[in-house]
């Protein structure tokens, strides 16, 4: 495969200077021309070198992209040059004008989506399902409770949750954001920065308590979740930026369950389940990614502090090369 790619952000050397290109496999690659690249919480993570996952130097972030195929690779027959596509990762990093990626995590990007919305999909919609279905076993009827439900992750799991029958619920930090949250799927909204959401919450869903809690900040909220569940109910761990104490019998007394998360697990198997599913959504209408906050590839830097310090999240954050 020929093509060139272009600027990108990469993380310097100690010496101060850029590392050279990494060599890309020979498997199966495609090049795609970027158009939007989403921005993920767990980049930050990654970029500061205090997550679990550590990837080879120089490591450029961005797994989310959006574009057209610029060439593919010799054995690739699924694409071809000028396919509108998204990724659910990259192998040489999503922030930059072009992005190499595997052709097994590229996917038709549907004319009913623009870049923006197709950058969008990646990480917080395979998340989203993964958490209710992969892991959390979830049904139609069964009520879900979704913190942070006005992020990128949060929105999807709301659209999702809603079209596959089940009573949603979720909180934000902000009025315009309560309002997204109803917007895309959620029956009910709370603010969690009020004192006394909790109690809104316990009295809407009386003694029955909630199936299932997506939780995006477990370091703040883990404990409060085990007193919301039902009988079997399963706090999902999406996200946590810390530790938090909780109390063990606060699980026996429902033999509930604390499941954690974690996308960069899933087997080719489970991706294409979601995959299947996702598409179905985008062509039947209720998968519609809602894009908040967009910047330049030049403010990458700023991007990165306010998805980590912003009052309150309103959609889903994108790069634009």
């Amino acid at each position: 495969m020929r093509g060139r790619r272009r600027r990108a952000r990469s993380v310097r050397t100690p010496r101060g200077r850029c590392a050279p290109r990494p060599r890309f496999p020979p498997e199966q690659p495609v090049l795609i021309q970027v158009h939007a690249c989403g921005v993920n919480p767990v980049e930050t993570y990654i970029r500061s070198g205090n997550y679990a996952r550590k990837p080879a130097l120089p490591y450029t972030p961005g797994s989310d992209v959006a574009g057209v195929i610029e060439c593919v690779g010799e054995h690739v027959t699924a694409f071809k040059k000028g396919d509108r596509v998204f990724t659910t990762g990259t192998i040489s990093g999503g922030y930059a004008d072009y992005a190499v990626a595997a052709a097994n995590r590229v996917f038709p990007l549907s004319d009913k989506l623009d870049f923006r919305q197709g950058a969008a999909i990646g990480i917080p919609y395979f998340t989203a399902y993964r958490a209710l279905f992969q892991k959390g076993r979830a049904k139609a009827g069964e009520s879900v409770l979704v913190h942070g439900a006005s992020g990128g992750v949060g929105i999807a799991t709301c659209q999702i949750a809603r079209a596959c029958g089940l009573k949603v619920l979720g909180t934000a930090g902000t009025e315009e954001g309560m309002n997204i949250v109803l917007r895309n799927g959620a029956h009910q909204a709370f603010n969690h920065r009020e004192a006394n959401y909790i109690d809104k919450v316990k009295e809407h869903t009386g003694m029955e308590g909630v199936d299932i809690i997506i939780e995006m900040l477990s370091n703040v909220n883990l404990a409060t979740d085990l007193q919301l569940l039902s009988y079997g109910g399963r706090v999902m761990v999406v996200g946590s930026r810390g530790p938090i104490e909780i109390n063990p019998r606060d699980t026996m007394s429902k033999e509930s369950s604390i499941i954690g998360v974690s996308l960069f697990l899933e087997t080719e198997e489970e991706r294409h389940e979601c995959a299947t599913a996702l598409l179905d959504g985008i062509e039947a209408g209720w998968l519609k990614p809602i894009v908040g906050s967009e910047y330049p590839l030049e403010k990458v830097v700023k991007a990165h502090e306010d998805i980590i310090h912003s009052s309150g999240a309103r959609g889903k954050m994108v790069l634009v090369p």
